[in-house]
C-alpha cells in the first residue's frame, strides 16, 4: 500500500463522548498515529465499563479503532507532566472539557502551547469557549434541540423528535476533522505555527439549517415540521408498498417529474394544469401524492424500485441496519467492512470514508483494552524505563 496521507502526524485524544474522539478516529483511518488517553480504571464511557467486563463494547470497537490506548490520571501532578510530554511530541491534541476545565488541570491551550508552540489544539464543547452559554454542558440531544434541528423534525401535528442516530456528534466530528486539516495545512504551507480550534455541537447542527435563517430574516417565516415532505419539492415523499415496505421517491424537478410520469404510464398528468408546472404541483400536492401513492401500492418494494431505477427516477427503500449489512453495493464499496478481531471474532464495522484512490486508508485494529498500550507509549514513545512505568502504575498515575 502507498504511504497514507497522515502518516507521521501524531494525535493525542484526551476526549470522550463522541464528537471529538470520532474526529481522531477519522484521522487515524488515514494514517495518523493516535494515542487515546483515558482515566485509569474508568476509561471512555463507550467502553461500557463496568458492565462490559473487557471494556470493549460495540461502540468502542469502532470509535476506538486504530488508537493506542493509554491510561493517565490528570488529577495528579505527574499525570499532568506526562500529558505535556505527550503534547511535546504531538501535532494535534483533542480536548472536550467544559470551558475552563482544561486550564484548571493545567492542559489548556496556553499551557500546552508553552510546551509545544506548534501544536494544533482542538477544543470541542456543546456551545463554545465564549458566549453566555459557554459553561453549559450538553450532548447531541441538547444541542440538536438548541440549534433548531429537533424543532423541524417530525410531523406537524406531533411533538418534535430527535434523530435516531447521534447525527450532531458525527457532524461535529466531520467539522472538527476539517478544522484540524486546515490548521495542519496552514502550519505546513504558511508556517502559521500552532492553532486553537473552537468547534461546537450547536454550531455544527446550526450550519445544516439550509436557508431557514435567511427565510426568517427576510420574510419572518419560521420553518416548521413537515413530516417526510419538503413543501417546496413535489413530489418527494415516502410511500408504502404492496408488501408493507416503504419506497422513497424524489422527483421534484420538471425533468424528473416527466420521467416519473413516464414510469407510471400516466402521460395525462403532464397535460393537466394541476400538475403541468412545478408551481402547480406545489399548490396541488395533496392530490398528486394520492395519485403517486396509489400507483406505488400496486407494486412490491422491489418491483417499484426496479421500475423507478430503470426510469432514472431517484428512489430507494427505507432500509434497516440488517439490510445494509448484507447489501451488495455496501459490501463491494467496503462501506461495510468485515474485520477479524482476535477476541470478538468477525465484526462488521463502517468502512473508511471518503474514498481516496491512491491512499484509501486502513483499519489496523479495533478498540483496544483499557491501558493496553501503556508500556509501548510510555516506554518506547516517551522513553520511560520499566521501573518508572511500574512506579506510575502503583501510584495510580497511569
Amino acid at each position: 500500500m502507498s504511504r497514507l496521507p497522515l502518516e507521521g502526524i501524531v494525535v493525542i485524544d484526551f476526549a470522550t463522548l463522541l464528537a471529538a474522539p470520532v474526529a481522531a478516529t477519522f484521522l487515524g483511518d488515514f494514517g495518523a498515529f493516535v494515542i487515546k488517553v483515558e482515566r485509569p480504571e474508568v476509561g471512555d464511557p463507550t467502553r461500557g465499563l463496568p458492565f462490559v467486563q473487557d471494556g470493549r463494547h460495540f461502540g468502542w470497537l469502532n470509535e476506538g479503532r486504530n488508537k493506542k490506548a493509554v491510561t493517565l490520571n490528570l488529577k495528579t501532578p505527574e499525570g499532568v507532566k506526562l500529558a505535556h510530554r505527550l503534547a511535546e511530541k504531538a501535532d494535534v491534541v483533542l480536548l472536550n472539557l467544559r470551558p475552563g476545565k482544561a486550564e484548571a488541570l493545567g492542559i489548556g491551550p496556553e499551557d500546552l502551547h508553552r510546551t509545544n508552540p506548534n501544536l494544533i489544539i482542538s477544543q470541542v464543547s456543546a456551545y463554545g469557549q465564549t458566549g453566555p452559554y459557554r459553561k453549559k454542558g450538553g450532548f447531541d440531544r441538547n444541542t440538536s434541540a438548541f440549534a433548531g434541528m429537533t424543532y423541524v423534525s417530525g410531523y406537524p401535528d406531533q411533538p418534535p423528535v430527535r434523530s435516531g442516530y447521534a447525527m450532531v456528534d458525527y457532524m461535529t466530528a466531520y467539522l472538527n476533522a476539517f478544522g484540524i486539516m486546515m490548521a495542519l495545512y496552514n502550519r505546513a504551507v504558511n508556517h502559521s505555527g500552532g492553532e486553537v480550534i473552537d468547534v461546537t455541537l450547536a454550531e455544527a447542527a446550526f450550519r445544516s439549517s439550509e436557508s431557514a435563517l435567511m427565510d426568517y430574516s427576510l420574510t419572518g417565516t419560521v420553518r416548521e415540521r413537515t413530516g417526510n415532505r419538503n413543501l417546496g419539492v413535489v413530489p418527494a415523499d415516502n410511500f408504502p408498498t404492496k408488501d408493507g415496505k416503504i419506497l422513497v421517491i424524489n422527483a421534484g424537478t420538471d425533468p424528473l417529474f416527466q420521467k416519473l410520469v413516464k414510469v407510471m404510464n400516466k402521460p395525462e398528468l403532464l397535460q393537466d394544469p394541476l400538475y403541468s408546472t412545478k408551481f402547480a404541483r406545489i399548490q396541488n400536492q395533496e392530490k398528486l401524492y394520492q395519485i403517486v401513492g396509489e400507483w406505488v401500492m400496486g407494486f412490491t418494494a422491489a418491483e417499484g424500485l426496479q421500475l423507478l431505477d430503470d426510469g432514472e427516477v431517484p428512489a430507494d427503500l427505507v432500509r434497516n441496519i440488517a439490510e445494509l449489512a448484507n447489501d451488495p453495493h455496501m459490501l463491494e464499496r467496503e462501506a461495510v467492512l468485515s474485520f477479524e478481531d482476535p477476541e470478538k471474532g468477525k465484526v462488521l464495522i463502517p468502512g473508511i470514508f471518503p474514498k481516496l484512490a491512491k491512499a484509501p486508508g486502513r483499519v489496523e485494529f479495533l478498540g483496544a483494552r483499557l491501558g493496553e498500550h501503556n508500556r509501548e507509549i510510555y516506554g518506547d514513545f516517551l522513553g520511560l524505563s520499566p521501573e518508572e512505568i511500574n512506579r506510575l502504575e502503583s501510584e495510580n498515575v497511569i
